[in-house]
């Protein structure tokens, strides 16, 4: 059972030093109970106090890994129930189903391990491979098991209500260290047993949350590498059994219910599929399992969990600097944008298709858009004017002329008055990039 503010304030040195970065011990204690500050953020707390806090300051999700090396996917270890109050850490798992008996398992396993794309200047790719079990057989099972942890690029699952077949599979492939899904009302006992054996986690199936919690409360004693199965029939239940999973374990911190969670997509169509893959992501997922293996449908899913998952006290941005793009050189044109991730590699994208090598020039402003870094203050004509001279450009070209958006037009005469460059005014948005080049650069 979790502690209270009060019982942990009892606990402490109660010095109020604010080595902690709290006011005082108290506040400190009400944090920590609320699960938004570390133990290990007060340098005083006794040895004793550390193991009677323990629970106190455990996340109230465990992390639990499926995987191993470079394949290996966290999940779990949240503190939050909305991105704003601190971060989600652990992105949701993307998983692809492939049956054991497909007739093309070889060709679909192959464009599952193509399933891996660059968004602005990140890799971004699913999680894991869900070997489904359509045959009954153990032996067959364990065959395709093999092929998926030796020649898959991501994390097993296998699916099967066998324990046998899951036995077979998990003992031939262990060190590939599988999520076992899954241990039911009737199974949990066999399937938790090989889980053990193998080290390997597992899921736990239940038909509502209140079976859910009691039979993760049993097979906790065995192993404590559980992910939770919501199983329930439609797209509304599951996504208020997965909310209500995740509400109860940081809210109300009961540790039956403080596991990752896994959820099967039940739409017909690709675009059913990935449209309800979508809200689980949204909504509390640990790992979404789909069928949709085209990557128009799969590239979109991906975006929307990078956009989710990333820090929102920390914008994403590239490094300010010069960046070339094609084979530059001192006679090709030079673009100015802010150095807001999205904006640059969009900016990148529309230059390089221009096909006319160029230089682009990442201005500091925070990682902030154009629009916004200029409403700020910090696209300016002074600051564009400083970071020229900073990275030397007049020794990167032979010409004195420079691109900027459009929507900071009112930005031309101010900068060249205080650089000296001739300002050209390209498109408001990046699209008409390579029309503007062609017009003013192509020879």
């Amino acid at each position: 059972m979790a502690l209270t503010g009060l019982q942990i304030f009892k606990l402490t040195p109660k010095t109020n030093c604010k080595d902690c970065g709290h006011p005082t011990c108290l506040a400190f204690s009400m944090a920590l109970a609320a699960s938004k500050i570390a133990l290990d953020a007060c340098p005083h707390v006794s040895d004793e106090a550390k193991e009677a806090l323990g629970a106190a300051s455990a996340p109230p999700v465990v992390k639990v890994t499926i995987g191993a090396g470079e394949k290996a996917r966290e999940m779990g270890d949240e503190v939050v129930l909305f991105r704003h109050d601190k971060q989600f850490f652990h992105p949701t798992c993307i998983a692809v189903a492939i049956d054991d008996n497909d007739t093309n398992f070889e060709t679909r396993l192959e464009a599952i391990n193509d399933l891996i794309f660059e968004r602005v200047g990140e890799t971004v790719s699913i999680d894991a491979i869900a070997l489904v079990d359509k045959s009954g057989n153990s032996s067959a099972f364990a065959e395709k098991a093999k092929i998926v942890a030796e020649r898959g690029k991501f994390a097993p699952i296998y699916i099967s209500d066998i324990p046998e077949v899951l036995a077979s599979a998990a003992l031939a492939t262990a060190r590939a260290r599988p999520l076992l899904c899954g241990a039911g009302k009737e199974n949990w006992e066999a399937v938790a047993s090989i889980a053990k054996e193998t080290n390997c986690p597992l899921v736990v199936r239940g038909a509502d949350i209140n079976e859910l919690s009691a039979l993760s409360e049993k097979v906790a004693g065995v192993t404590k590498d559980i992910v939770l199965g919501a199983t329930t029939a439609g797209v509304v239940q599951r996504l208020a059994d997965i909310t209500q999973i995740r509400r109860q374990a940081i809210r109300k911190k009961v540790r039956p219910l403080g596991y990752p969670s896994i959820v099967s997509v039940c739409g017909e169509s690709p675009r059913e599929q990935i449209a309800e893959a979508s809200i689980y992501v949204a909504k509390y997922g640990s790992i979404v399992v789909t069928d949709v293996i085209e990557k128009a449908h799969i590239l979109p899913l991906c975006a929307l969990r990078q956009n989710l998952f990333s820090n929102p006290q920390v914008p994403a941005q590239v490094e300010p600097g010069i960046f070339a793009v094609g084979e530059a050189g001192e006679d090709s044109p030079v673009y100015c944008t802010t150095n807001f991730s999205l904006t640059y590699y969009t900016v990148e994208g529309e230059v390089a298709a221009s096909k006319i090598p160029s230089w682009i020039i990442a201005t500091p402003t925070d990682g902030t858009s154009v629009l916004t870094a200029w409403a700020a203050g910090k696209f300016t004509a002074d600051k564009i004017a400083e970071f020229i001279m900073e990275i030397n450009l007049k020794d990167r070209v032979n010409h004195r002329t420079i691109v900027l958006p459009g929507y900071v037009a009112a930005l031309k005469a101010p900068l060249e008055e205080k650089s000296g460059w001739k300002v050209l005014v390209a498109s408001n948005e990046a699209s008409g990039i390579p029309a503007f080049a062609k017009a003013n650069f192509a020879k």
